[in-house]
């Protein structure tokens, strides 16, 4: 769902600023993107825009639908859980070079947190419903693209793990 903030490289080129020509090159060094082919860099730009968030903007809420996800060029995102008796608990923050989002990729296509932006936000937001439908068709785009999402997950559950023990500590749960 396109939001006022988002950008897409057609209407950067068509607002004649310098913008669209640094997508290709900021997707490409991107650190969760690093390694890619230039074919599959090619896919990636393609599916990529540009979005920007407010502080305190919701960026997605747990439990509705996930169709992209976004790499964070700067600011700092909070993921939340929402829990009974606590209203949300701070899950993880994602600041710039991380990966904003992985259920996109993963059925049933549904948020598991909420994120909000906690500063202003620059990111680079990508269609993950194209990209299914494209690693379909190249598996080894899918091949990757799972490879490093699987990391992203396994970063998410450490963190709530750790997150978890400290709680168990203090003797808030």
């Amino acid at each position: 769902m396109k939001t006022t903030t988002d950008t897409t490289l057609r209407e950067v080129e068509q607002a004649g600023t310098n913008t669209a020509s640094s997508l290709p090159g900021l997707v490409a060094e991107h650190p969760f993107l690093q390694g890619m082919t230039p074919e599959h860099l090619a896919i990636l730009t393609e599916c990529a825009m540009f979005a920007e968030f407010k502080k305190g903007e919701v960026i997605f809420r747990e439990g509705t639908p996930a169709n992209r996800f976004y790499l964070i060029r700067s600011g700092r995102v909070e993921l939340e859980a929402e829990v009974p008796e606590r209203d949300h608990m701070l899950i993880q923050n994602i600041g710039p070079g991380d990966v904003l989002g992985w259920s996109w990729l993963f059925p049933p296509y549904y948020w598991r947190f909420d994120a909000r932006a906690a500063t202003p936000v620059k990111a680079l937001f990508f269609y993950g419903t194209w990209l299914r439908e494209y690693s379909e068709q190249d598996h080894n785009l899918g091949y990757e693209l799972m490879k490093r999402m699987a990391e992203v997950v396994i970063k998410r559950l450490q963190s709530a793990r750790k997150y978890l023990v400290e709680l168990r500590t203090e003797g808030r749960v």
